[in-house]
């Protein structure tokens, strides 16, 4: 891509969403703000964020506030005060506070001088650090983020990409340089017939400017030498910026538009029919075979019954035949034998299907368009509630299951359903938290946030849990269609591609390909700092994610019941789980060809989320291949009688 001179590659981290064209609408989410001439238009500050540098390489994770000691921007003469966030602003990193920035509706100013400041040599090294590694400021205009215009390479089309650099490095040279001017372009639009003025674009453009003297009126647009920090000596460096506005034609409906970009299309619909293609053949192929096959077993099961009644000596050659051609009738007396671990696996499958419906809520709102991206934080925040909330069906499908499969500890599954899942991620998040607080980076959580989440769990999501699970312990059993023998039956040896490995490596792998490139967007937006909004696509691939995955897992189920084993349950839970090994390796190539992560708390960081994701994943893509292998192993076996 091309820059109007330098630009960060992408910024803001909020996955936040409008999505466009024939996958959906945008829907304001927050009403418009006018102003009239002469009017105080604020500007706030948020976090400083990393984004790839030169190289197109991310070389840093941690974000830091921008009023972080070291970077000593100017303040307002009251000193910062923090704008009101919503939790999943906080969670997603925003730290938004007031600034020292005078913005006047409609007024051109040029040359204003905000403070001067000395850089001593800790502070100097530290900033040069920060620029070598490629680091953006972040403005905010009227909920509009400040950037700077870019040239998609492949469309030519231009667009606005939040964030701008705190400078320029030129390795030829080896030398870093400051940035210490701004040129703030605002483009505002009239509402109609009135004298009232709305903000539809906020470009800033950085300029690093070495004053001598006294700051005049066009002193800043001189031939000044750059801003170059010295570490091993004191830098006095002093602030300015220009304001200009700019009349624009832009709607306010239509203004996040320019934000909203689509690097090649292209790939999105070729990834999208790719994976469509190969999820219809599969689906069919399944169909076709498991009918097709399942047709003749049961005819000739049914056939071998009534012929049963005739010939009770059991000895013809006919019921040999059957027996020899398929094995999955065989074990009708062991394949709903209670698993092993039953109290484990119902509290996955419990919280399984709660992630899966929130999920798919969280997608179809965002489809919808109601996760505004003038609404920081909707994404986070929506998904926190909606988890929190569907601790009701967490709670019902686990006791469901837990009682179908017979297990007696319906206490601890009462207790764990709600404690066990979340507290692993919880956990995890905790511990990566406390690298961020060690880095002083503006990405920690704050302790009063983590506290407010802990309570909205125990004060919310538990109650419904426990209510769910007392509603499913309560309601009558799913009786197995057939009856369970009491002594177990001998289970053969299998070949290898049935073996728990390399079955298990199968099914995961083709539910991986169906969100493969959507994954690589997704990725590309939580740690380039892009803005994702996408949920079209996402929605589609995340359909045939489901599809794939139980086409998949039926039929190694399938394929497992014809060689008489009948230990189904964890193979189909675990089967598709192993989706999550493959995003996990596709997460680590990802951070090898386009990470240069060169610190230990980075490479922590970013391996600990990715295990955090990846576990998610095991969760949700585990309990979609049971819950499809459990509808079709109570199917098949309902269809044949048994004496």
């Amino acid at each position: 891509m091309q820059l109007r001179r330098d630009a960060p590659a992408g910024a803001l981290l909020a996955l936040l969403a409008a999505p466009q064209l024939a996958f959906a609408f945008y829907l304001p989410g927050v009403a418009p703000t006018s102003y009239t001439q002469n009017d105080h238009v604020p500007l706030y500050v948020n976090a400083i964020r990393p984004v790839a540098g030169p190289d197109a390489m991310l070389h840093s994770v941690v974000s830091y506030d921008y009023y972080h000691p070291l970077f000593q921007f100017c303040k307002p003469k009251d000193g910062p005060k923090s704008v009101g966030e919503s939790l999943g602003s906080i969670l997603f990193g925003d730290r938004i506070k007031t600034s020292p920035f005078e913005l006047k509706m409609g007024v051109n100013e040029t040359c204003k001088t905000l403070c001067d400041t000395t850089y001593h040599k800790g502070a100097a090294l530290f900033v040069n650090q920060q620029i070598r590694s490629g680091i953006a400021l972040n403005w905010l205009v009227d909920g509009l983020p400040a950037g700077q215009v870019i040239e998609d390479d492949i469309t030519k089309t231009e667009f606005y990409n939040p964030g701008f650099l705190l400078g320029q490095e030129f390795e030829d040279v080896d030398q870093v340089l400051f940035n210490n001017h701004y040129d703030i372009y605002i483009e505002f639009h009239q509402v109609p017939s009135t004298e009232q003025y709305r903000v539809v674009g906020v470009i800033v453009e950085p300029k690093s400017r070495r004053y001598t003297g006294a700051v005049g009126y066009d002193t800043c647009n001189e031939a000044l030498d750059p801003v170059v920090l010295d570490e091993k000596g004191d830098t006095k460096v002093q602030f300015t910026y220009s304001v200009y506005w700019v009349p624009s034609a832009t709607a306010w409906a239509t203004r996040w538009d320019k934000y909203l970009h689509v690097f090649d299309p292209k790939i999105h619909w070729f990834s999208l029919i790719n994976s469509a293609v190969i999820v219809v053949f599969l689906v069919l192929t399944v169909m076709s075979i498991l009918v097709r096959a399942l047709k003749k077993d049961i005819a000739r099961y049914n056939r071998l019954d009534q012929l049963n009644l005739e010939d009770l000596s059991g000895t013809g050659d006919l019921e040999d035949g059957i027996q020899e051609d398929s094995g999955w009738k065989l074990v009708h007396g062991d394949v709903f034998r209670t698993p092993s671990h039953p109290l484990l696996l119902s509290v996955f499958l419990g919280n399984g299907a709660q992630l899966f419906v929130m999920t798919g809520f969280t997608i179809a709102f965002a489809l919808l368009g109601f996760l505004s991206p003038s609404n920081r934080g909707s994404l986070g925040t929506i998904m926190i509630l909606l988890y929190t909330v569907l601790g009701f069906v967490g709670g019902y499908t686990s006791a469901r299951m837990y009682k179908t499969l017979q297990g007696d500890k319906w206490k601890l599954c009462i207790i764990l359903t709600p404690l066990l899942v979340p507290g692993i991620v919880f956990s995890i998040f905790f511990l990566l938290d406390l690298f961020l607080w060690a880095k002083q980076s503006s990405g920690a959580v704050p302790f009063t946030t983590m506290l407010v989440i802990v309570l909205i769990w125990f004060v919310i999501s538990v109650p419904l849990s426990c209510a769910g699970s007392w509603l499913g312990f309560r309601a009558p059993v799913m009786e197995a269609p057939v009856r369970t023998n009491q002594i177990p039956r001998q289970i053969p040896p299998v070949t290898t591609y049935l073996k728990p490995v390399p079955s298990m490596l199968l099914v995961g792998l083709l539910p991986f390909g169906a969100i493969f490139v959507e994954l690589y967007f997704i990725m590309s937006s939580i740690w380039f700092s892009k803005i994702y909004y996408m949920f079209g696509f996402l929605f589609l691939c995340y359909g045939l994610m489901i599809m794939t995955c139980a086409a998949v897992t039926v039929l190694m189920v399938y394929f497992l019941l014809c060689a008489e084993n009948y230990n189904w349950q964890w193979r189909a839970f675990l089967g598709a789980g192993t989706t999550a090994v493959y995003i996990f390796m596709n997460a680590v190539i990802y951070w090898v060809s386009k990470l240069s992560l060169g610190g230990f708390a980075g490479s922590v960081l970013y391996i600990g989320y990715s295990l955090l994701i990846s576990f998610l994943f095991f969760i949700l893509t585990g309990s979609i291949g049971f819950f499809a292998s459990w509808l079709f192993v109570r199917k098949i076996y309902s269809s044949i009688r048994v004496d």
